[in-house]
Parts: C-alpha cells; sequence; structure tokens
C-alpha cells in the first residue's frame, strides 16, 4: 500500500512538473507574441513599436521587483543616433505587374525616395567590369536620370570588387537601380542614405523582358532618433560584483505601410527569455549582483550597447561575466556559443553543466565575432558569451520572421542551462 502511495505521488510529482514546464513555456510563447505583433510594428523606425517594446520590458522589470541601476533612479538609458526610415506608401510594377514588398522585393536600407511611372528600363551587364577602370567607363552609360538600370550578374561584380551585396549601392552613382536577387532576401537599417535608390527583386518574379517600370517609393532620413536601452537588477549578496545577462529588443520594423518585419527569432525570442530569467532569478537572488539589459540599436550596427560601454553605470571591470542572448526560437540542434575559444574555463563549466543534465543535445564552440551586444563589453575586457540557437526555418531578416514559425523546441533545456550556469559562475 506504502508502495503504491508513493508511486502515485511520484507520477503525480512528475505531472505537476510538466504542467509548470508547460506553462513556462506558454508564458514564453505568449511574451514572444506581443513583441512581434503588430502593435509593435517590428520595433523599428516607423510607427512607435519600438518605444512600446521598451516600456512593456520596463513594466515588466517593475512588476518583478527588478531595480534601478542608473545614477537617476531610473531604468531607461537614453542615447540617440540617425536612421532612414520608409513611412510612407510604396509600390513597385513590373511592365504593368505590381509585386509584393518583403516577399518579392526590397529597399536598399540607406535608399532615397523615387517617383516614376511607365520608366524605361535599361539592362546594364555588370559582367562587363572587369577592372575598376572598366567600372568607371561602365558607369558612365547609367547617366541617364530619366531611365531604371537592371543590373545583371551583380555577385560576381561584388565577389570581384571585394564588396559585400548590402554594399552595392554604395558603389553605384546616382539614379534608380534593380538588382535581381536569386533565393533569399534580407533586410536591415541605416544610419545614413546613398546618393541612389536600389531596389533588390526576386529573380523568379522578373519578366523575362522587362521594358519599364512604375517605382514610388519615399524615404525619410531622422537625424537624431531617441533610443532606451532598458536596465534593471537584482541586488546579490555581494553589491558590486555584477552578472550581466542581456538582449536586443529593436529590430527592423516597416518597410513602407504593408511591410512588417516582426522579428519573433530576432530578437523577441532573446527578448522573451531575458524577461522569464529576470521574474526567476528576482525570485531567486544570487551571490552576485546580477542586472538585466534590454539593449535597442543593435540591428543599426550595436549601438545600444557601444553607448551602454561608453557611459557604463557600474564600473566595467566589476562585471564577472555578460552573458547575451540572441535568436532563441528553436534549438533543436542546440546553441552555438560566440567566444567560447576566448573563455575557455567558462565554456567548460557550460559543457559540464549540459552533460550532466543533458538540457540540449549539442553546444557548439566558436571564436571571437562582432555579431552581437556582447561584442563592446569584450572589447573592453569584459569576459562575456554570446548564445544563439541552432535550428528552425532560416527565417531572418524577413518578412516571415512571426511567432507562429517558431517551434521553441529544446528552449525550455537552454532556460534550464543558464539558471544553472549563472549560480556556477
Amino acid at each position: 500500500m506504502l508502495r503504491k502511495r508513493a508511486a502515485l505521488l511520484f507520477f503525480l510529482f512528475l505531472i505537476f512538473q510538466f504542467a509548470v514546464k508547460a506553462q513556462d513555456m506558454r508564458w514564453l510563447k505568449h511574451q514572444i507574441g506581443t513583441l512581434s505583433g503588430s502593435t509593435m510594428d517590428g520595433r523599428g523606425y516607423v510607427g512607435k513599436g519600438r518605444e512600446r517594446a521598451g516600456m512593456y520590458i520596463l513594466r515588466a522589470f517593475r512588476e518583478y521587483g527588478l531595480q534601478p541601476v542608473l545614477p537617476d533612479s531610473s531604468y531607461m538609458q537614453v542615447y540617440r543616433f540617425p536612421v532612414n526610415s520608409f513611412p510612407g506608401a510604396m509600390s513597385v510594377s513590373l511592365n504593368k505587374k505590381e509585386i509584393a514588398p518583403g516577399k518579392e522585393y526590397l529597399v536598399d536600407a540607406a535608399s532615397i525616395g523615387f517617383d516614376g511611372d511607365k520608366t524605361r528600363v535599361k539592362k546594364i551587364d555588370l559582367d562587363k567590369a572587369q577592372t575598376k577602370e572598366d567600372w568607371e567607363k561602365l558607369k558612365l552609360q547609367m547617366g541617364d536620370l530619366s531611365k531604371i538600370y537592371l543590373l545583371k550578374n551583380t555577385d560576381s561584380f561584388c565577389r570581384r570588387m571585394s564588396i559585400r551585396p548590402h554594399q552595392l549601392s554604395e558603389n553605384l552613382p546616382k539614379g534608380c537601380f534593380i538588382a535581381p536577387v536569386h533565393g533569399k532576401m534580407t533586410w536591415t537599417v541605416a544610419t545614413d542614405t546613398t546618393s541612389n535608390t536600389v531596389i533588390y527583386i526576386q529573380d523568379s518574379v522578373l519578366p523575362k523582358r522587362l521594358k519599364h517600370a512604375t517605382v514610388h517609393i519615399q524615404n525619410k532620413f531622422l537625424p537624431s532618433v531617441k533610443n532606451q536601452n532598458v536596465i534593471g537588477m537584482v541586488p546579490g549578496v555581494v553589491k558590486d560584483s555584477f552578472i550581466f545577462i542581456s538582449a536586443h529588443y529593436d529590430h527592423l520594423g516597416r518597410m513602407g505601410r504593408e511591410a512588417l518585419f516582426p522579428g519573433a527569432s530576432d530578437n523577441a525570442s532573446g527578448t522573451a527569455m531575458l524577461l522569464y530569467l529576470a521574474r526567476y532569478f528576482a525570485a531567486h537572488p544570487q551571490h552576485y549582483t546580477l542586472v538585466f539589459i534590454a539593449f535597442s540599436g543593435e540591428e543599426a550596427g550595436l549601438l545600444g550597447s557601444k553607448y551602454f560601454t561608453e557611459h557604463p553605470p557600474v564600473p566595467l571591470s566589476n562585471i564577472r561575466f555578460l552573458l547575451n542572448i540572441d535568436i532563441m526560437g528553436d534549438a533543436t540542434d542546440g546553441i552555438t556559443v560566440v567566444n567560447a575559444t576566448e573563455f575557455p574555463t567558462e565554456f567548460k563549466l557550460l559543457e559540464n553543466l549540459n552533460n550532466a543534465k543533458r538540457d540540449l543535445p549539442q553546444i557548439r564552440s566558436r571564436g571571437k565575432a562582432a555579431n552581437s551586444d556582447h561584442y563592446w563589453f569584450t572589447e573592453k575586457g569584459v569576459p562575456a558569451f554570446f548564445i544563439y540557437s541552432n535550428g528552425g526555418k532560416g527565417y531572418y531578416h524577413d518578412v516571415f520572421d512571426t511567432a507562429n514559425e517558431l517551434s521553441l523546441q529544446h528552449i525550455d533545456g537552454v532556460i534550464r542551462l543558464i539558471q544553472d550556469f549563472i549560480p556556477a559562475l
């Protein structure tokens, strides 16, 4: 009888544990859905979504009982930078067929506006520019601003000129250009403008004979946009030694009125995990004081974290470790740890914790990289990891990165691993 009762209690305990886990994952999914929802406008620079997201995080920090870190006892660290935006109507038609913004074409983020109805299209073969001298001659053939130029063989041109595809617009003269793209298109944020308008169009929607195009694009350059890092702390036994946990909450926003970039994986998922960990550790204070930072400006060039490290509210030398979280929508293939080779002791600790509980199927080691907000801390001598999940459908910096596309596979394992890693530090 006692054995049966013990077995029943154990079974109920397992059910309870599963129910708590499922409840937590539902909470996490709700946070991701809220942060990547249409009311947040893609957390970019058209509309007020970025500001709404910042206030959402601030209210959560206060609700969980996090304390301010800044000297003025606020949670918001304010700074500014310029941004190019596309707030107005946007349309592109090839011959007479209109194509879909975001799905079938992207405007280069640094482009200026353009208006032209049934504008003649002239084809330019960039393979004719085998040298820089050839390129200067070819540019003279693109001097007619009443035409739109269809650029052929842009990939080989970029390789030959040792430029990245997103730098193409910086090397083009004034005018409007169409650059065919095969496969995935990704957008970004620009903090300046070029002297031209470049439209990246899926090659699958380009007509065999493109005679004319109708293009209406409106840009608005914002010379000084207010941005805010949201910061809160959970005091530990040691008040003046810190462990930082960070994630960026900004994303790309809107391209025109129709194309919305939700940024569910990048990085509503990481922000949601940051909120989960803030709530958890607020109820479980640690030896070190924990500081939680939701950075803005990451997509514009790691500008929020750069500003923080240049204006730190606490001495950077007092930071024991920083853990930066990004892209936490699907860990089917585990996680990757940037800076693992730079800090082998901490990476070995992470591996040992995972081996003990098998939270994740794999932890991959990666070296130093300037690919998220950990970078400026590392440059200032602060030991830091940047972790991101491996898995998912590959939606990144596009309009398809929505909450319902995230599986959250093994994300509970990532959370448990971090919950063990922070005290072990």
